[in-house]
């Protein structure tokens, strides 16, 4: 029989279960890396001057190019999107369902039995999840609506780097998204000042933003305002010479001057609609130049040009302003207004705040630290904890931490798998020992014998019936978790365990990789190093 060539010379093509196990061992090398960061004693990584422990920084900073262990980077950036903590635990769990399931194919179970147990575990978890969460009211009305957001902000932080102010910001992120009537986690505006300690940092009730380019001027305007009406604008408020926008041609020379005094007649005109309309403050996302700086300084107005898209959303969500693009008959209903402005020194900088805003929609924190890498790490960390927040006080359900839903979890799958023939039990039991990876790699970073701990976790699990039982880092020991107030939203792990094993099944199904040599460019006929081709 002829040998049949389908592909171009060259093209490496792998098959087989041997090329499902070097995918998977490819994933595994992405998880060993990101596994240490798990849990409160979990470390940091410092890559490309960046130092974090978020799961979904740290792969997007590794730049990874394997095409399999690429669908590690999806699943943490996907959690990230969607509730914004978990992303090193749904790599985990994705990588420890691959192991278990390597060890399935390596005695020659069909891929196709593994995806399909896995997903009848998966249904199966997801139900039992629904049975194992409190909600607001449980246990005799004790757990509030505040109590139950200050333990998920506080579980969250306990894992980053303001763990040591965990109370401190805990508050912060469950005030800001108190305010929000939204769900839009973009009107909490998060500022970073570099300097001074984490406890100089400040939440704002309304709107803060560092001071804008100045021009001549700016010093002499007022800097603080009782219950002012706030304009914000869309339009250039600076002398622009016609000249440099069209052409002119005229008869007569002194026709010139005219057009000269046209020009200023416009700049004034649009400045003196200003100061008509009322306002006292000023806002435009363009410039607003030395001459209109100075108009409205000896007016006594304060303004401030080039105003960020993000800050002016704010500012017109807290104020009721509205973005105007003319300032002719400005209407009085399209200005807001605030109880107190003022300009206040934050380290180097000078912050505008606006505070006591009567459609109060946003707030803003003010984070302080004394390197960059720090602020940047402690944006990180408050921004997974506002998530958390923001998904609790919607769902308004919650689940023990500290690996005890893992557990649990594990324990009813092996107790169903009893009641089932075939190769479906033996998947199943070790797609419920893969969930055991998260208590055993909280207990390892801290320092602990994990095999004590899992060992004690099944006891209490299995034979005591303690559902809630976890690990307890601060004695190395276990621990009745929700008592301890370690609770996690049950929306992030809910979209974990969807994740990670949607994860593990694709990789699994892949049973063949094809990778091309690179094309010739159309109408290259010189070869790298060669002749021109005849």
């Amino acid at each position: 029989m002829a040998l049949v060539l389908l592909l171009k010379d060259g093209t490496d093509s792998s098959q087989g279960n041997a090329q499902t196990i070097s995918n998977i061992n490819a994933c595994q090398l992405v998880v060993n890396i990101l596994k240490t960061t798990l849990g409160p004693r979990g470390s940091d990584k410092l890559l490309k001057d960046t130092v974090t422990n978020d799961g979904a920084t740290v792969l997007k900073l590794l730049d990874i190019e394997h095409p399999a262990a690429k669908t590690l980077v999806d699943i943490a950036k996907s959690q990230d999107a969607e509730t914004g903590d978990g992303t090193t635990s749904v790599v985990l769990l994705a990588g420890e369902f691959l192991k278990q399931a390597k060890e399935l194919l390596e005695t020659g179970l069909a891929p196709q039995s593994i995806i399909t147990a896995y997903r009848q575990g998966l249904a199966l978890i997801l139900e039992q999840l629904d049975e194992l969460k409190y909600s607001v009211g449980d246990k005799d009305g004790d757990l509030t609506t505040e109590k139950l957001l200050m333990n998920v902000a506080t579980t969250t932080l306990n894992s980053k780097l303001l763990a040591s102010s965990g109370q401190f910001f805990a508050r912060m992120a469950v005030d800001a998204v108190m305010k929000l009537e939204e769900e839009d986690a973009s009107l909490i505006g998060v500022k970073k000042v570099m300097g001074g300690s984490m406890e100089d940092s400040f939440w704002v009730d309304g709107v803060a933003f560092k001071k804008t380019f100045s021009y001549a001027g700016f010093e002499q305007q007022p800097k603080s305002f009782e219950n002012p009406k706030i304009l914000c604008l869309n339009i250039e408020l600076e002398l622009k010479a016609e000249k440099d926008n069209a052409e002119i041609r005229l008869a007569d020379p002194t026709q010139y001057q005219s057009i000269v005094d046209a020009e200023w007649d416009i700049i004034y005109g649009k400045l003196k609609a200003c100061v008509d309309c009322g306002a006292q403050i000023i806002l435009s996302k363009l410039a607003i130049g030395d001459l209109g700086t100075q108009y409205f300084a000896d007016r006594g107005i304060f303004c401030a040009g080039r105003v960020t898209e993000e800050d002016m959303r704010r500012v017109c969500k807290a104020t009721g302003a509205q973005v105007l693009s003319t300032v002719t008959k400005v209407p009085p209903e399209c200005l807001g207004t605030c109880a107190t402005f003022n300009e206040r020194q934050v380290g180097a900088e000078r912050y505008n705040l606006f505070l006591g805003c009567p459609q109060s929609k946003t707030a803003t924190i003010v984070l302080r630290g004394g390197a960059e890498q720090f602020v940047e790490e402690a944006e990180r960390s408050l921004h997974d904890a506002i998530c958390a927040v923001r998904r609790t006080k919607k769902t308004q359900a919650i689940l023990a931490g500290g690996g005890a839903i893992e557990m649990e979890l594990s324990k009813f799958l092996r107790l169903h798998s009893r009641n089932i023939h075939g190769r479906s039990q033996l998947i199943l039991n070790n797609y419920a020992k893969a969930l055991e990876i998260i208590p055993q790699q909280i207990a390892n970073n801290a320092g602990y014998d994990s095999t004590e701990i899992l060992n004690k976790l099944r006891f209490y699990h299995h034979k005591q019936g303690k559902r809630n039982y976890g690990v307890d880092i601060e004695k190395g020991d276990v621990c009745d978790t929700f008592e301890k107030f370690i609770w996690e939203p049950l929306a992030v792990k809910r979209n974990a365990l969807i994740a990670a094993t949607e994860a593990a099944t694709l990789i699994i199904s892949i049973d063949q990789t094809i990778t091309n040599p690179k094309s010739e460019q159309p109408g290259d006929d010189t070869p790298v190093g060669g002749r021109p081709r005849r």
